[in-house]
């Protein structure tokens, strides 16, 4: 087998990336010198070759542009399956995979991928006609983007190195402070954490290396966000931006891509920042003259790797890390109220359930360009307590980069350039520069900054009139305009619902696998323009329970059934809410949506419209637009909405494809406050009772209150699993004999949901 554990870090100069043609990196193919295979073995591909004797070979691929340092990982893949992340050399050109000697010999159908996207193939051109935008959504009766009454006052501090586990170089304790003039009292904090790019330049050149050589400067990724944070800071929120130049240059030797690491950086900030509230003259200047920090309401702002580092930081803030792997040690003083993740990666597979999140998903991302931030919403629908809002925001047009105004030409310290990276003879339909679809930069970075403050209202203030822009009801921001900015969620006031992942059986379409490598069962064939954030692949070419309904229809009236194995109740919910998608660029699929309950009563609830997203073959546009249909039909109808036995959807188009994620029972709130984290999974692997390998970020309450963990195939049965709570599950103290062994308490954290019974795999929800 072969294994090979170092995330990648490209150190390519951009002087080289802009003198490349445009597209994606396409491998050399002129002859490499000293290239060879194995004996017996077919000829590589042009660009490929192996090195090294016969005990320790390397498997070699260079490309013929450089590779930009990045938050995607670039992976080898053989026939398919995972060969491992490769190592790039210091010109971003090629990358070296050790393998082992058996698993050399296996190399089949070699390909390149990163983000979802093969870098080792020429892009094809897309004949697409140009794509349009989407018309305005209604505006929300509360604009968050808007500017507050405070002026803002910008300072820096930079504190003493620190080390962190498994980085060989002391890491910066830097950051840019943003804070309202005047403001009284305690005031939220928002602390943002940029992502994985560059770390130093001299003038046109730029390079991954840390610590900065003699001469360079490091590039100010951290001063990104001022504009975010002058708009949060004038609505009366302290923001601080904290510098990870240290963890960028050194993450490649890291299997979680660094997210340990940014998680203690973020926390080492906070427990600075709660040591200053408690007492003022020992803080910098900067934070001094600013409000004092409320450290019981923080916001954590990621973007890309920090996306997924401050995901880590909210989960390691409920549960800790290993000792030896985490760089803070202290108590935790403060709360962390929910997360922004803009274009997040998620290696680690780990999304935390009980703390609210918005995902930021930039339909133009050039980077991680699968979009896999959707695992934060989609990853968390039945897990933990269920009453956290989990909102995905798809913003039409936007890149990876211009979210951050120090990786954005025309406006960066150092050389910079855009992700998505387009053929002038052949420009993307949606992507392209001057596509009508495709917006600027200031738009991208207008929006970004109206939706984390709608993110901010929402989890700090607890001001619930900015929940429509977040949470699917079908609301726009008119600060963010002309963006097109879309949003589903789960979570919150949701109720029960029909969740393919569960025991459910389907008539009239297929229940589909979000990742496998048989085209009769994947939600997505092969020959698929586009891809899809909700069938994102992870490490392995198989995923067990991902699925979706993938519904095709030739004839109108052609209906769709699913049935779970036991009946769901809707009391107290108002709305059936379905997140649902079909094909890019397609217009006016429509179904009625009716209920059966279990007395055999059919009520039509009424009809959806569903549009598909601007798309090419290079996004991924099959994205679930949430649509929602009322229950007050079924109550007039006498419908017992507290035992409903099926859903049907029933097509109203002549033909089409459609798939549905997902249908809850709704109604509007943003829920309650959960406890805290029930359950902890490490990341890489776990082993429970029931055998077999399991992943993380997908453990869920079982009938007996314990924990679940649901399988995935391919993974490692190796780990760790840590209980919250005083002491971990055991045999019961010694004290006095009883006839009957009683029940252990589990503290507040570790108990299950209210309603105990499970329903075939799928929770039925607390409708606080």
């Amino acid at each position: 087998m072969v294994r090979a554990r170092r995330i990648w870090v490209a150190a390519a100069a951009l002087l080289a990336v802009a003198g490349a043609s445009p597209g994606v990196a396409v491998a050399d193919s002129r002859p490499v010198a000293g290239s060879g295979t194995l004996a017996d073995d077919p000829p590589l591909p042009p660009g490929w070759r192996l090195a090294g004797d016969g005990s320790a070979p390397h498997l070699v691929w260079r490309s013929g542009r450089a590779v930009p340092m990045g938050d995607a990982r670039v992976e080898f893949r053989s026939a398919g399956r995972l060969l491992g992340v490769p190592r790039p050399s210091a010109d971003g050109h090629t990358f070296r995979l050790p393998l082992d000697g058996p698993g050399a010999k296996r190399l089949r159908d070699l390909q390149v991928w990163s983000g979802g996207r093969r870098l080792d193939a020429r892009q094809t051109q897309d004949t697409a006609p140009a794509a349009r935008p989407p018309a305005p959504l209604p505006a929300n009766g509360v604009d968050p983007g808007k500017p507050g009454a405070y002026r803002t006052r910008t300072g820096e501090y930079a504190l003493k190195s620190v080390r962190l586990p498994g980085l060989p170089a002391p890491v910066e304790m830097r950051a840019v402070v943003v804070a309202p003039v005047g403001a009284t009292g305690r005031r939220p904090l928002a602390l943002f954490l940029h992502g994985r790019h560059y770390t130093c330049y001299k003038g046109a050149d730029i390079t991954g290396d840390w610590p900065c050589a003699a001469g360079s400067k490091p590039v100010p990724s951290h001063r990104g966000y001022l504009r975010d944070q002058r708009l949060l800071a004038s609505q009366g929120y302290v923001t601080v931006s904290v510098s990870a130049n240290g963890v960028n240059g050194q993450d490649y030797a890291a299997e979680d891509g660094g997210a340990q690491a940014r998680s203690s950086l973020v926390r080492l900030h906070l427990a600075r920042w709660a040591g200053w509230a408690a007492h003022p003259e020992t803080a910098p200047k900067v934070v001094r003259e600013a409000p004092r920090a409320d450290l019981s309401k923080v916001l954590l702002v990621g973007h890309s790797r920090g996306g997924e580092g401050v995901n880590r930081a909210a989960l390691d803030s409920l549960a800790p890390p290993p000792a030896d792997q985490d760089g803070y040690r202290g108590p935790v003083r403060w709360t962390i109220k929910g997360t922004v993740l803009i274009g997040p990666t998620v290696f680690g597979q780990n999304p935390v359930p009980d703390v609210p999140s918005v995902s930021v998903l930039p339909g133009c991302d050039g980077d991680v360009s699968d979009l896999q931030g959707e695992v934060y919403v989609d990853g968390t629908r039945g897990v933990g307590n269920g009453t956290a809002l989990h909102s995905a925001v798809y913003v039409i047009g936007a890149d990876h980069n211009f979210f951050n105004s120090e990786w954005t030409p025309g406006q960066a310290a150092a050389p910079a350039e855009d992700d998505f990276s387009d053929d002038p003879h052949h420009p993307d339909p949606v992507c392209g520069k001057r596509a009508a679809t495709r917006l600027t930069a200031n738009q991208q970075h207008r929006a970004g900054a109206t939706y984390i403050a709608a993110a901010a209202r929402l989890f700090l203030a607890g001001d619930d009139r900015v929940r429509p822009l977040l949470d699917g009801s079908g609301k726009r921001a008119p600060s963010a305009d002309p963006a097109r900015v879309l949003s589903h969620a789960v979570g919150a006031r949701r109720g029960a619902g029909f969740l393919p992942d569960g025991a459910v059986s389907v008539t009239g379409g297929r229940l589909c696998a979000a990742v496998d490598p048989s085209p009769a069962k994947s939600c997505l064939g092969p020959d698929t323009k586009g891809t899809s954030p909700h069938f994102a692949q992870w490490e392995t070419e198989r995923e067990t329970g991902r699925r979706a309904v993938a519904l095709r229809w030739t004839r109108t009236g052609a209906p769709a059934r699913v049935t779970p194995r036991e009946p769901v109740s809707l009391t107290g919910s108002s709305a059936l809410a379905l997140r649902m998608f079909v094909p890019p660029n397609t217009r006016g699929a429509r179904f009625d949506v009716s209920l059966t309950d279990t007395s055999g009563k059919k009520a039509r609830l009424g009809r959806i419209t569903l549009d598909g997203l601007p798309g090419s073959e290079r996004t991924a546009s099959y994205w679930a637009r949430e649509v929602r249909v009322p229950l007050s039909p079924a109550g007039r109808a006498g419908l017992k909405l507290g035992s409903v036995k099926s859903m049907e959807l029933t097509s109203r188009s002549a033909s089409g494809r459609a798939w549905l994620m997902d249908a809850w029972g709704w109604r509007p709130g943003s829920g309650r406050e959960a406890p805290g984290l029930s359950f902890r999974a490490e990341p890489g692997t776990l082993r429970t009772r029931d055998p077999g390998p399991v992943v993380p970020g997908r453990a869920r309450h079982a009938p007996d209150g314990r924990p679940r963990v649901s399988r995935r195939a391919g993974a490692s049965p190796s780990g760790s699993a840590r209980w919250c709570g005083r002491r971990p599950p055991g045999p019961r103290r010694r004290g006095r004999a009883r006839s009957r062994r009683p029940r252990r308490r589990r503290p507040p954290c570790c108990r299950p949901p209210r309603r105990r019974r499970r329903r075939s795999g799928w929770p039925r929800r607390s409708s606080g």
